[in-house]
């Protein structure tokens, strides 16, 4: 469950770090299929909307979730974000879904304090829910400006890669072991 930095904003889907995730679950001979659910633009809130019917239709063993950023970009309230990502993690969680909760960062122009209350919720969140955190998805990505497309928000395809590499470092252990 994502928004543009997940469903692969101004590149082709099939370069973006999801469609790299299910190679590399191939490659290593897991049996997981990853299905992106993301939506440009969503929220968490949105994507919480969207979420029910994603469960029921692919009941996923893991859920990765990468939302909050437009959130951020919006400026609501931190409850609210904080609020619907929990739900969001509760829903997965009840449908027996492991969670992998991924952190985005949001650029430093929204300053220092809000900043850290931004990464806050996703710290607040791994840890009142016991799940795995991605600190920050775009970690060797979004300071790298040639990795970054022309609106300094969405990572080019030849940023998807680390970005798959993020990911996976904190999943590969949330994997049950490879055939």
């Amino acid at each position: 469950m994502g928004d543009s930095l997940s469903g692969a904003y101004g590149i082709d889907r099939d370069q973006g770090w999801v469609s790299l995730l299910q190679q590399q679950l191939s490659r290593k001979g897991y049996d997981y299929r990853a299905i992106n659910a993301s939506v440009s633009g969503d929220t968490a809130r949105t994507a919480l909307n969207r979420l029910e019917p994603a469960l029921r239709t692919h009941q996923p063993a893991i859920v990765i979730v990468a939302l909050g950023g437009n959130d951020g970009l919006r400026g609501l309230a931190f409850s609210e974000i904080q609020s619907s990502l929990a739900s969001i993690i509760e829903r997965s969680q009840q449908a027996n879904a492991r969670v992998l909760l991924a952190g985005v960062r949001l650029p430093p122009n929204y300053g220092p304090t809000y900043n850290a209350r931004f990464t806050a919720v996703y710290r607040d969140l791994a840890s009142r829910y016991d799940i795995t955190l991605v600190p920050k998805i775009l970690d060797q990505v979004a300071d790298n400006p040639a990795l970054m497309q022309s609106d300094g928000i969405h990572p080019t395809a030849q940023a998807q890669p680390r970005i798959m590499h993020n990911i996976w470092d904190k999943l590969a252990p949330m994997l049950k072991p490879a055939r």
